[in-house]
């Protein structure tokens, strides 16, 4: 059985796949006025008199067409809104979508869209239309955000290949290893960390410093052979303090030391 393309009305070859990304079966479609700003569409202009501006209510579907391609073992990818006829499928207009611009959402409300249709010879037309749920319109742009990626369409509205991002130049990084011959001097003062690198031989500036140096410090000059810290001023008064008010005890008897010396003591 031969396959018809619902938007040409050209047969497609046999082995062509259809697949329906989305459909909703009740649509208003609205005649809208010609645009007047450059910010966008105003559902407001044309609910506010149905009677003029509605046209009919339709059935809505996002139909992707898989052709393979003979010459390669790729595929030809397209997607198509359809506006048909609830009753019997009868197609009213199809709208190519090759851009982000083909569907525009409108500016004060997320239930309609203003829908760039083309028509036979290449007649285009800009038709308006307003779901009455708006799950079904959320839907609607989740569908068409997906048919986006699939064909590679960039955000200036062009259709071809994916868009790549250029890679970002990563900032230059700084060689912190140590080179031969480098060291690393800790100094203990609180100085921090740095390099050194070991006087050459010849340096007239390392020989004129070599005979200046410390005297070791008494005690064979180990960690171990340092003074101990003074007292501060709190112990020093509670020292002297001590001092005035401890008194040793006086010799005195062994009775005054706490000894029974009498019938009943121990010493007898």
């Amino acid at each position: 059985m031969e396959t018809i393309d619902p938007a040409t009305g050209q047969p497609l070859p046999n082995d062509a796949i259809q697949r329906i990304l989305f459909i909703a079966n009740s649509v208003h479609v609205y005649n809208i006025p010609p645009l007047t700003s450059t910010r966008g569409y105003v559902a407001a202009a044309w609910t506010a008199d149905n009677s003029k501006r509605q046209i009919f209510t339709a059935r809505i579907r996002i139909l992707e067409t898989a052709i393979p391609n003979p010459s390669s073992t790729g595929e030809t990818i397209k997607t198509d809104i359809l506006l048909e006829d609830p009753k019997n499928g009868q197609l009213f207009a199809a709208a190519p979508y090759t851009a982000s611009s083909v569907v525009e959402q409108v500016l004060d409300s997320s239930r309609f869209f203003a829908v760039r249709v083309q028509g036979e010879g290449g007649r285009k037309a800009v038709l308006g239309i307003g779901f009455e749920e708006r799950s079904e319109a959320f839907d609607f742009s989740v569908a068409l955000q997906e048919v986006r990626k699939t064909l590679g369409i960039e955000d200036n509205g062009k259709a071809g290949g994916k868009k790549v991002l250029k890679e970002d130049k990563l900032p230059e990084m700084k060689d912190f290893s140590l080179k031969e011959g480098e060291t690393i001097t800790v100094n203990i003062g609180g100085r921090g960390m740095g390099r050194r690198h070991p006087p050459k031989e010849d340096d007239q500036s390392s020989k004129g410093l070599s005979g200046f140096s410390l005297p070791p410090p008494p005690g064979g000059g180990g960690l171990g052979s340092f003074l101990p810290p003074p007292p501060s001023a709190q112990e020093i008064k509670t020292q002297k303090r001590l001092s005035q008010t401890f008194e040793p005890p006086r010799p005195g008897s062994i009775e005054d030391m706490g000894f029974d010396d009498g019938e009943f003591g121990e010493f007898q």
